[in-house]
């Protein structure tokens, strides 16, 4: 009897032992799997997001100094009211764009956009330019017509904003 109580005893501690051993196994090789596809997952999806987020960073801003053909880096217009009293305006302009290529548009077509910008400038209403939104009325309007000039000169309308970077007006 004792030798079945020695044999009952130590038949069940292989059983249990070989019964963990499988469970650390499986677990282990549970574990690896989990790893190794959230490592694949994660290298190969990394990829894909850095290019995207590549796409996505915009380019520094370039400023271009809108001069007239003198080499002047202000515009001068005489305005007049319709009482007949005269206005002067001086504007000192920078068109920004993050886009080398309209960078150098306006560089080669630098004496069309002054020649449009100077029209633009005196031709506007010296009473409307006195309020700050009046000022931002003009401004929109040289962005837009240098975004225009840009685009049919088959470039594409980069021009984020014409900024005026001094005005004055007496």
């Amino acid at each position: 009897m004792a030798d079945k109580d020695a044999q009952a005893d130590a038949a069940p501690v292989p059983k249990s032992g070989k019964k963990k051993l499988i469970i650390i196994l499986a677990a282990s090789l549970l574990l690896v799997l989990l790893v190794g596809g959230a490592a694949f997952f994660l290298l190969s999806g990394g990829e894909d997001e850095t290019e995207v987020a590549a796409e996505n960073v915009p380019t520094e801003a370039i400023y271009i100094k809108l001069r007239t053909l003198e080499g002047r880096p202000m515009f001068v217009a005489s305005l007049e009211n319709p009482d007949g009293n005269r206005h002067f305006m001086q504007i000192y302009a920078e068109a920004k764009t993050r886009d080398p290529a309209v960078e150098q548009l306006l560089s080669q077509h630098m004496p069309l956009v002054v020649a449009r910008l100077n029209t633009l400038f005196t031709t506007s209403d010296p009473k409307a330019l006195r309020s700050v939104e009046g000022v931002r009325v003009l401004q929109n309007d040289a962005t837009a017509l240098v975004n225009r000039l840009v685009e049919d000169r088959g470039g594409v309308a980069g021009v984020e904003i014409v900024l005026f970077t001094n005005f004055v007006m007496q």
